[in-house]
Parts: structure tokens; sequence; C-alpha cells
């Protein structure tokens, strides 16, 4: 049974030494109950989310968020054009039938309503998000080093993306297109020369928070590590438009002066590309035929989009990846990958 936001209420004075709690209001962006989740507001007219998770899945992702926002000092958010939380207090609840005792945690509110997918047109929000993700990738990587977080080289990388593809390629299901030109990318040395930078590691729209028409906030850092930069730009390849996805990458490269955009972008279509062959695996995984048959249909939709562009290899005009109706099937069905986007949007308006 959901926990009421009054019970998460009085968890958070007893996590929060002082707190005066004013209101508090159920509030919850996650349609599978991860976590029970209420705002509070203090006397002083500050606001707080207080959390408490209900698998060890989301457990486990709270803790490493934890981690990551411990490493992310003021010094290092200073160099960052936007919010981000910070862990406020914690406090162990009982566990009378004997299961390990869950937390609930404390943090501070973002302000800022979530980035919409499908509304990302070109204007000043796509530029925005490019320098946004830019300032992630520009920061120093010592602090990820001294916090013990994932350090991923681009040969790890690499060798990532060639399992993903031996095991889509041992289904019998990927059309032969399609593992050619992935094939031609994991062969093109070129694209695995890039210098890993600190990366969001989970990075798409549901992370970003806006104002207006510019991102005050980034939620759901529990990927936070050292990696491919293209990882984190993957998402924007299933814009509504390529003027958009053009602004965003022109923004990047314009805060991250001497980064070469075109490998970039390959390998960002890359990772896009196989998030299909990973929904197949996982349709394999769980022996869901349903989940099979519509990775197949979307395989067989990607091979029409790239005609033309597959003898040649990735080409960053290929048209978007998925558009913004597959991406969300898939959010709904895909347990794990519908657990990531929402925890990247538990922590806003």
């Amino acid at each position: 049974m959901a926990r009421s936001h009054l019970t998460l209420a009085a968890l958070a004075t007893s996590a929060v030494e002082g707190l005066d709690v004013a209101a508090a209001q159920p509030f919850s962006s996650n349609r599978h109950g991860d976590f029970d989740t209420a705002l509070i507001t203090a006397r002083d007219g500050s606001h707080y989310l207080v959390r408490v998770p209900n698998s060890d899945a989301a457990e486990a992702a709270q803790n490493a968020e934890l981690t990551a926002l411990a490493s992310l000092s003021s010094g290092v958010r200073s160099r960052l054009p936007f919010a981000l939380s910070s862990f406020v207090g914690q406090t162990l609840l009982r566990s009378p039938d004997g299961r390990p005792a869950r937390r609930a945690t404390v943090y501070e509110f973002v302000y800022g309503r979530r980035v919409r997918l499908e509304r990302l047109f070109p204007g000043p929000l796509p530029a925005s998000i490019g320098r946004a993700i830019g300032a992630i990738h520009s920061l120093p990587s010592g602090f990820i080093v001294d916090a013990g977080l994932p350090v991923v080289t681009a040969i790890d990388s690499l060798r990532s993306v060639v399992g993903v593809m031996d095991r889509a390629a041992a289904t019998s299901l990927v059309p032969a297109q399609l593992l050619s030109r992935w094939e031609s990318a994991t062969d093109d040395t070129t694209l695995w020369q890039y210098q890993p930078t600190v990366i969001h590691g989970a990075m798409n729209a549901d992370a970003l928070l806006q104002s207006d028409d510019a991102v005050v906030g980034v939620l759901g850092w529990s990927d936070l590590r050292v990696g491919d930069p293209a990882r984190d730009l993957s998402w924007v390849l299933s814009a509504p438009s390529p003027e958009t996805v053009d602004q965003v990458f022109e923004a990047y490269g314009d805060t991250r002066h001497g980064t070469d955009i075109g490998e970039l972008r390959r390998r960002a279509m890359l990772y896009a590309e196989l998030e299909l062959a990973k929904w197949l695996l996982f349709g394999f995984d769980t022996k869901d035929s349903t989940i099979v048959d519509d990775a197949v249909q979307m395989l067989d939709v990607l091979v029409k989009s790239v005609q033309g562009h597959t003898a040649a290899g990735l080409a960053h005009e290929t048209g978007p990846i998925l558009d913004v109706e597959e991406v969300e099937r898939m959010l709904d069905q895909r347990p794990q990958v519908a657990f990531d986007h929402r925890t990247r949007s538990s922590l806003s308006e």
C-alpha cells in the first residue's frame, strides 16, 4: 500500500532536524510505483521532496544518485548553468516483517517544468539544451575518480556496442542492412578515438527542466560517470525536426570548442539505433513475443529510414531514429527503461 503524503511528511520531519512542515501534497510523475513521493512546503516557503523506494532496484538507483550528488561539490556545481538537487536528510523506516528496511530521503526541490520531446522545436530551448549538456561534459573528471564512480574508456564503449550487436545478430531478426551499417561503424577506428568526458549517463528530455526557453535544472544523476559524450546526446535524434537536432549540436559545439561534431553525431546515432536492438533483446530475455514483434517492426522502419545511407555507413543526415510514440511505448513496456526514465523526472514539478 502506498504511503500517504502525511506519512511522508512525518518521515521528512524525522529525517531533517528542525524542518517545520506547513503543507504536504502527493507528488508522483512515476506510473509504476517505484517510489512513494510527497512535495513538502516548509514554514519559510522552501520546498522539498521526500521519497521512499518501493523496490530493491529503486533503492539501488536512489543510493547511486545520492553518491553522485555528494560528488558534485559546490565548486563543481558553480561550473554548471543550471540547478540540481541536494541531499537534505534521511531516516530509516521500520520493517516489522523482518525485510531490510527502506530509507526515506529528503531532497531540495528543483524548480522548473519538464522538457517535452514532442514539443522540442527550433528556437532558444534546443540551443540551451546543447549548452547545458556541453557544460556537463566540460567538467573536470577528477571528482568522478575521487568518488569512485565509473570510468568508461572508448575501448570499453566499443566492446559494449559489439556485445549488443553480437547478441542481436544471434536472434536472426535484425535486418542484414542494419548489421552491416553497425559493423561499419565499429570497424571505423577514427570513430572510437575520442576523449571520454564527464557525462550525465541517463540524459533525455525528462532529465531536463525548463523555464521559458532555457534549461534551469537537470535531474536523475544516478548514472554520473566518465564516458562517451555521445551517449548524452543520442536521445536528441528523436526530436520532431532535423533543425532542432542541428541547433542542439551546434550549441554544444560552441560550448566545447575542438569537438568533432560529425564523429560525435555518428556515435550518437549508433547508440540510438542500438536501442532498438536492446528492445529486441529485452523481448527475448523476457520471452515476450509482443515486444519481439514490436522491435522487429521498428527495426524494419529503421531500415527504410536509412536506405541510401547504409552503404556509406552512419550519416548525420538520416532522419529521426525513434518517433515520440515509439519511445513512449518502449518506456511503458520495458520495466528497466521505464524505471530509468521515471527516476530522472522524480525531482521535478
